[in-house]
């Protein structure tokens, strides 16, 4: 079992900067897929960012390119959100598993096994 908990969401106006941190427990950490979803009110979840296990590997949504970076180390899992924009309101959550990354893979909701609870980003004008 995997135990994840992130922080870092809050209010801030449009052209801001958050950062979200995800805490694992309870498997290896390493040998974790992470990543992050998010929701925004009356819409579907979608895929924000992904990385492998080793870091080496990254993938974005078009979305969010050259605005958000993600990045690992030890049993943590950072999202960098630079110039937020009013769309970016939703809840974000951090996702899990053991399989091995694949950039297309990584990309589906259902392909996680582990959630957490989710954090409130809001973007205001």
């Amino acid at each position: 079992q995997v135990q994840l908990v992130e922080s870092g969401g809050g209010l801030v106006q449009a052209g801001g900067s958050l950062r979200l941190s995800c805490a694992a427990s309870g498997r290896t950490v390493s040998s974790l897929t992470m990543g992050w979803f998010r929701q925004a009110p009356g819409k579907e979840r979608e895929f924000v960012a992904a990385i492998s296990r080793t870091g080496a590997n990254m993938d974005y949504a078009d979305f969010v390119k050259g605005r958000f970076t993600i990045s690992r180390d030890m049993n943590t899992v950072r999202l960098q959100m630079n110039s937020l924009q009013l769309e970016d309101t939703a809840v974000y959550y951090c996702v899990a598993d053991g399989r091995l990354y694949s950039k297309q893979d990584v990309r589906r909701s259902s392909r996680f096994d582990y959630w957490g609870q989710g954090t409130q980003v809001s973007v205001s004008s």
